[in-house]
């Protein structure tokens, strides 16, 4: 294709499709594409280039909510794609080779569903990342930008609890025995809008204020810990590192004080265990009403400051 051409395709009409993904993170480098390793991003665009084929260029890109660490999973993560209409309609004509159910009944699919059974019919029947759902996103929808919230889950058996091999990709374990309240208070005392700049591996350029908008501890009905974690976004780390703080409470190793001294400090001057990423689940994506979300994904992008941590805490 000529560089005429590459121009043209790159301000081709396009129109925007909500995904919603799972995956089990464990063999994987996290979700955002690296030279010479297996991501989940990687992967995807892989499988829609042989689903597209010649329509490419140019290459559609998956725009996620949250870019997840190597070895971190999850059940509810939420992507965007935009695809030209001569990719839209490779998908489409693609449905006349399976245009019947098993039964001789029409299928009569969307582009969306056509979308999705091709996406999960490339990844194979013993994938481990699946496309559940694909739908027309609405005006101003941004994968990213116009989330409001992420809420993360945290499973943790400790030494009171039976360890369950099954569940062993998905659950840390710990020799310490834990005191779940104790726990849980250190978790609300960094409840709030912080620099966590102490609690995360900070990036160049980007900013550590977050809003923790709630973080709890509990047993569930096998007495594992589960940690649920909710922010507006997280740092790198960050949910690992927050975790660790309150285990290292749990084990006597650090005190309530200095977890929030860490906290305000914007040091981490303390050393506590980031905990392994097996144990961290991406549950859901918050998003506000669809008139909302423009303006959203516009607040987003304005980069915050320490005065406004400074004015939530006066």
């Amino acid at each position: 294709m000529s560089a005429e051409q590459v121009a043209a395709a790159d301000v081709l009409p396009t129109q925007r499709f909500r995904l919603a993904i799972a995956y089990d993170g464990t063999d994987f480098a996290g979700w955002a594409k690296q030279p010479g390793l297996r991501t989940v991003e990687g992967v995807l665009e892989e499988a829609l280039y042989r689903v597209l084929g010649k329509t490419v260029p140019p290459m559609p890109r998956f725009v996620v909510a949250g870019r997840t660490d190597a070895g971190v999973h999850a059940a509810g993560q939420v992507a965007h794609l935009d695809l030209t209409e001569p990719q839209l309609a490779k998908i489409t004509r693609l449905q006349g080779r399976h245009a019947e159910f098993h039964d001789g009944t029409p299928r009569n699919e969307t582009a969306s569903s056509l979308l999705v059974r091709r996406l999960n019919g490339v990844l194979g029947m013993d994938r481990d990342v699946v496309i559940h759902t694909a739908e027309p996103a609405a005006e101003g929808f941004d994968a990213r930008f116009s989330a409001v919230w992420r809420h993360y889950r945290y499973r943790l058996a400790d030494a009171d609890v039976r360890k369950d091999p099954i569940l062993r990709r998905t659950t840390s374990w710990t020799t310490a025995s834990l005191d779940v309240e104790l726990l849980h208070r250190a978790a609300t005392s960094l409840v709030g809008l912080h620099d966590f700049q102490a609690y995360c591996k900070p990036r160049p350029r980007a900013t550590t204020i977050r809003t923790l908008q709630s973080f709890s501890w509990e047993r569930d009905e096998a007495g594992v810990l589960v940690a649920s974690l909710t922010a507006d976004a997280f740092c790198h780390s960050m949910v690992r590192a927050l975790v660790g703080a309150c285990v290292a409470v749990g084990e006597g190793r650090m005190s309530l004080a200095e977890v929030v001294r860490l906290r305000d400090g914007g040091r981490r001057e303390i050393d506590f265990r980031v905990m392994p990423a097996r144990g961290l689940t991406l549950v859901e994506i918050g998003y506000p009403e669809p008139g909302l979300l423009h303006a959203r994904a516009a607040e987003t992008r304005q980069r915050r400051s320490h005065e406004q941590v400074e004015a939530s805490t006066e």
